[in-house]
């Protein structure tokens, strides 16, 4: 019979495991991300993207809201997993991200959000992600947001749809709002999000959190 390691030794391991896994990390960014604490509104393709990439360079605290599920058709660009069809989004994303980064903190709500529970939502994050897909739905998140905490920042995408045309993908800035794609590809029965495209708008809605973590880490 097997004996497991005592708890001391595993507790090392796990210590070991955490400098290893930052060891490649900016020296001068990983304190400011440890203590950061960014919002992800809707755990879909830009979503769920935005929330990995955050998660492996270490931001202390993710919140992430989203009221849907795992449907087939969302394996094509989202990170998750064939085994993972019918769970709540929010609750897969959680398992792959502890199983990517356990030394970050997750909080997950399977709701949908509305004008009236963002602030209990996301009051405690510095920058909010906006990760919809709705035009309607992007538009009440942003104009909530900036009304009630017009001093942080919101990050929005638009225009991610097909595939090609990099060259038109940029960020935009618009006071405390910054909107990432091309804004002006948006689905259709023939056009639609695709893994490239939504994952390059994704990562650099994620990289535009880290800069502006950045700047505000005095």
């Amino acid at each position: 019979m097997k004996k497991s390691k005592p708890e001391s030794s595993r507790k090392m391991s796990l210590e070991k495991l955490k400098k290893e896994f930052f060891s490649r990390h900016d020296p001068e960014l990983l304190p400011i991300l440890g203590r950061a604490v960014v919002g992800i509104a809707g755990a879909g393709g830009l979503g769920s993207n935005v929330a990995v990439a955050l998660a492996r360079v270490g931001v202390g605290k993710l919140i992430i809201a989203d009221h849907d599920r795992v449907y087939p058709s969302n394996l094509n660009r989202q990170q998750y997993f064939i085994d993972q069809i019918g769970q709540p989004k929010v609750e897969a994303l959680l398992e792959n991200l502890k199983r990517m980064n356990p030394f970050s903190e997750y909080e997950i709500h399977h709701t949908r959000i509305t004008p009236r529970n963002i602030p209990q939502l996301f009051g405690e994050a510095q920058i909010l992600v906006e990760a919809f897909d709705l035009a309607t739905e992007k538009s009440m998140l942003i104009n909530t947001w900036l009304s009630i905490f017009p001093d942080r920042p919101i990050v929005a995408a638009s225009g991610l749809s097909g595939f090609g045309k990099n060259n038109k993908i940029r960020t935009r800035k618009m006071g405390r709002l910054y909107l990432c794609g091309d804004e002006e590809s948006e689905p259709t029965d023939r056009v639609s999000p695709m893994a490239p495209r939504v994952g390059i708008v994704a990562n650099l809605q994620a990289n535009l959190v880290l800069e502006l973590l950045f700047k505000m880490r005095s």
